[in-house]
């Protein structure tokens, strides 16, 4: 029995995958797509920054994992981009202000004032408090014990899909000198991009350090051997790392559209938002130079239930964050039953791994950092047959696991490779797989560069790179924002056999170079000799 003093049934391991593609436009005072990392920031990275530091104020014992890729670091750390989401929040807060007067004495006053209140924190934490750098933050409640950060894929490139193990490892040891970079230590684990696993894998990470990763429920459950534990425990890899397995039914209970809590009627409406409801003319100073009507974060309606957008009714923020703590207790209340049924079966202690995309909470789902709260809270102080904790945690206090061969899997639709493989974006292989055998002959060729020709083969890595991110596959296969997904593989592959020829045929052009380092400036501490 678990009681005061007692260990728990089992334990549950939160983990949340914070990523974007690097997306990066100096050339154009402001772009589109940038827009999905500002949004991400107010909406998702600074409220769960907020709640962090609630539970460090209250001392609140928690803890929970988060990926945060290098793309997304190198973003946050950005100059350029830090000044441009000051830009946003300021003429956010003006909206606010406006919004404040406009909703007066109407149901939607109450919301005004939560998003003047929302954007208000946000600029304190962002300016004030972290001085414009999110990355020093998460940094800071890693070393206070509240959070592991892991790292990723370094631009989220699908690993099974590589056409060398040169490029696999290149995306594993560039992640992990990014890391080092930005939190001071070594990664622990690593969040493979798209949960993407095919036997071989395992090896890079532990070439690179690597102690654990995370899979989906049924790269273990056809394992070889089968599972003893099923998803339950973690596995050795035949290198010795350690996998991780999703469950499938705290997953559920989020993700799910029909059965998850995002779903509640009276939770907030995403698809309805100011900018295609206001007068045009009064949002107008709101939307980019285009002036084209588009989502500009102000939302007065919830979900209502299943009706068009024109019959939602207003947002009650009161009502919404009650829901939120109801669906926190029942989310902790099956998890400790699911624990103990599991404690029971297997004869020891289960850790349930609940992965979610960082962006669901808060983004998609207004409430869902609030939800975080709760629940973590709720399982701190509300009873203590589960246990929080992170996959690093779990393995010094277990040592003992199955051996195992993980099966090749995906997170995806279908659960393996389609949704990065299909007749949409098939044709952009051959030419990733060409570019990655000309990196490592560049690699091999160019053993004692000149201070240029070390410039262009760090660029070259780069521009290789950006090109494998798995977002533009991705977003082909969705159909949203396809040509902007094509433009960015093209462009990346483009330059980077322009870098090719100009170093083989010793005719680099220095001012090209300094453009493309201008524009691509991720991975500044790249060592092209990863390919070699």
């Amino acid at each position: 029995m678990s009681g005061p003093g007692t260990e728990p049934y089992g334990y549950l391991s939160l983990v949340l995958h914070a990523h974007l593609p690097f997306v990066r436009h100096p050339e154009y005072p402001e772009f589109l797509e940038e827009d999905w990392l500002y949004e991400a920031m107010s909406e998702t990275y600074i409220p769960i920054l907020a709640m962090l530091e609630g539970l460090e104020r209250d001392n609140v014992h928690a803890c929970f994992t988060m990926s945060l890729t290098p793309p997304l670091c190198e973003m946050l750390a950005d100059p350029l981009l830090q000044g441009r989401y000051l830009n946003r929040l300021s003429r956010a807060l003006e909206l606010a202000d406006l919004e404040i007067k406009r909703t007066a004495g109407t149901p939607f006053e109450a919301t005004a004032h939560v998003y003047r209140n929302h954007f208000t924190e946000c600029r304190e934490l962002f300016e004030s408090k972290w001085g414009k750098n999110l990355v020093n933050a998460f940094r800071h409640y890693q070393d206070k014990g509240f959070l592991e950060i892991i790292t990723c894929g370094a631009t989220h490139g699908f690993l099974p899909l590589m056409a060398t193990e040169a490029g696999v490892r290149a995306q594993v040891q560039v992640a992990v000198a990014n890391y080092r970079k930005h939190f001071g230590r070594a990664p622990r684990g690593m969040w493979l991009p798209e949960c993407a696993y095919a036997p071989g894998i395992d090896r890079h990470l532990r070439d690179a350090g690597i102690e654990f990763f995370f899979i989906d429920t049924h790269g273990i459950a056809f394992g070889t051997p089968r599972p003893r534990y099923g998803p339950f425990r973690p596995v050795f890899c035949p290198s010795g790392v350690a996998a991780f397995a999703r469950d499938a039914e705290s997953s559920k209970q989020v993700w799910s559209s029909e059965e998850g809590y995002p779903g509640d009627p009276d939770y907030r409406e995403f698809y309805r938002d100011l900018g295609y409801d206001g007068d045009y003319a009064y949002i107008k100073p709101f939307l980019h130079a285009d002036g084209v009507r588009r989502n500009i974060g102000f939302k007065y309606h919830r979900i209502t239930g299943k009706v068009g957008l024109s019959d939602k009714q207003p947002y009650a923020p009161r009502k919404a964050t009650a829901k939120a703590a109801s669906h926190a207790g029942n989310f902790m209340f099956n998890r400790q039953h699911q624990a103990k049924w599991l404690r029971k079966v297997l004869g020891t202690e289960p850790c349930i791994v609940a992965p979610y995309d960082a962006e669901l909470f808060g983004h998609w789902w207004f409430e869902g950092p609030q939800f975080l709260n709760f629940l973590l809270r709720k399982i701190a102080y509300d009873q203590d047959e589960l246990g929080l904790t992170t996959p690093s945690r779990f393995l010094e206090k277990f040592r003992r696991h199955q051996v195992l061969e993980p099966s090749a899997s995906s997170w995806g639709d279908k659960g393996y490779y389609e949704v990065w493989l299909n007749g949409s974006n098939d044709w952009i292989y051959r030419h990733l797989h060409a570019a990655e055998l000309r990196m490592q002959e560049l690699s091999r060729h160019f053993t004692s560069p000149s201070p240029l020709q070390e410039r262009a083969l760090k660029q070259a890595a780069r521009e290789l790179l950006l090109a494998q991110s798995s977002d533009w596959a991705f977003i082909m296969t969705t159909g949203t924002m396809v040509a902007y997904a094509e433009k960015r593989t093209r462009d990346h592959l483009h330059r980077f056999n322009g870098l090719y020829l100009q170093l083989l045929e010793n005719r680099l052009e220095e001012p090209w170079i300094s453009e493309l380092e201008g524009k691509d400036n991720i991975f500044a501490e790249i060592d092209p000799r990863v390919y070699a």
